[in-house]
């Protein structure tokens, strides 16, 4: 440790700030093993202590260069394996969360974890279809469900912090668009967009086009689908 210590410390005046010594992230000092116990050691801290999903480039911040992020955090998750929360990779990141096993006695302990906006349907089928054609505009949502999509609808969405407004649409009087935001992630314990429901599928069938959702294609494709396995 004090070779370590020497090692950080050369070339560089030590005027007793912290500040001025390099951050050991490579432990060449130490064996393969210890090495490598130490930067789980350091990421499942860096994780537990974060207040929201940590994301890879903050983690390669305390660890070698040769380290995995990723075999480290299979190893870290099998060792939690029977230990009542688990890193989970949610908004592009990682988040220390409790198993879904424990939540009733979870709220039974400290009270409920409901969300501070209640969604009605309407505003919970608008979410869906943000979440899917994003970014799209509020008179495309109009469009698809037949009906005026409120500015009040919009506005509780953006309230809640699950859309905000995207980039300006090229269509005439360029409006706003809207698309989900990292909340909306955090909130359904989404990675990725990618996360969504069937989201693979509907691409791979070329569904994901707000062309087709516009013309109904959409909607007659999922009809059919029900059909055929009725």
């Amino acid at each position: 440790m004090v070779e370590a210590a020497r090692r950080r410390g050369k070339g560089r005046p030590d005027d007793g700030r912290s500040g001025d010594r390099l951050f050991d992230k490579e432990l060449d000092h130490l064996p393969p093993e210890a090495r490598w116990r130490e930067w789980m050691h350091r990421v499942e801290a860096t994780i537990f202590a974060a207040s929201e999903p940590v994301n890879r480039e903050t983690l390669a911040r305390i660890v070698g260069k040769s380290c995995s992020i990723d075999l480290l955090i299979d190893d870290i998750r099998e060792e939690l394996r029977g230990r009542p929360y688990d890193l989970v990779a949610v908004a592009g990141g990682w988040k220390h969360l409790t198993r879904p096993a424990y939540a009733d006695a979870i709220r039974a302990a400290v009270g409920g974890n409901e969300r501070a906006v209640d969604l009605t349907q309407s505003e919970v089928l608008v979410l869906m279809c943000v979440a899917y054609f994003q970014p799209i505009t509020r008179a495309e949502l109009s469009s698809f469900f037949g009906k005026e999509i409120s500015r009040d609808l919009i506005g509780h969405l953006r309230g809640a912090k699950l859309i905000a407004s995207g980039p300006r649409s090229p269509t005439p009087g360029a409006p706003y668009t809207y698309v989900t935001t990292k909340e909306f992630l955090l909130e359904f314990g989404l990675d990725t967009l990618r996360d969504l429901p069937d989201f693979e599928a509907l691409e791979d069938a070329g569904l994901l086009s707000k062309e087709k959702l516009l013309a109904g294609d959409i909607m007659q494709a999922l009809s059919d689908d029900e059909e055929e396995h009725a």
